[in-house]
């Protein structure tokens, strides 16, 4: 087997087993996603109890944007390897990838009273 087909094979398998993990700063949510970001666990911890509810949807979305980017930057870590850090490959990747940095800070909390339409239904 050739050295690039065994590198795309070590990185696909790595890929596959990519996970991302983070408790919010105050304990009441932890959030794991998989390499393309999806949410595969969601907890709630002992904080998360007596939290208005819009707030802690607030906490679960930064804290899931956050183990999005970190996930994002493993995936770099992982592809280096085999598309090379600095290639034009690669910095596409990059741009495909949710931004490296989510603020850390609650996001502001807009209350939502009643319902709210989805897209299709407010272009009606």
């Amino acid at each position: 087997m050739s050295n690039i087909v065994r590198k795309a094979e070590e990185a696909k398998t790595r890929l596959q087993q990519l996970s991302a993990t983070l408790t919010s700063k105050d304990g009441a949510a932890t959030v794991t996603v998989n390499a393309s970001g999806a949410l595969q666990r969601l907890s709630f911890g002992p904080r998360a109890q007596g939290v208005p509810l819009d707030q802690l949807a607030a906490t679960v979305l930064a804290t899931a944007q956050r183990a999005q980017a970190q996930a994002a930057r493993r995936i770099t870590e992982v592809m280096a390897p085999l598309i090379g850090a600095d290639s034009d490959a690669m910095k596409f990747l990059e741009e495909q990838l949710p931004a490296p940095e989510v603020p850390e800070e609650q996001p502001q909390v807009v209350p939502q009273h009643g319902f709210v339409l989805n897209e299709e239904q407010q272009n009606t």
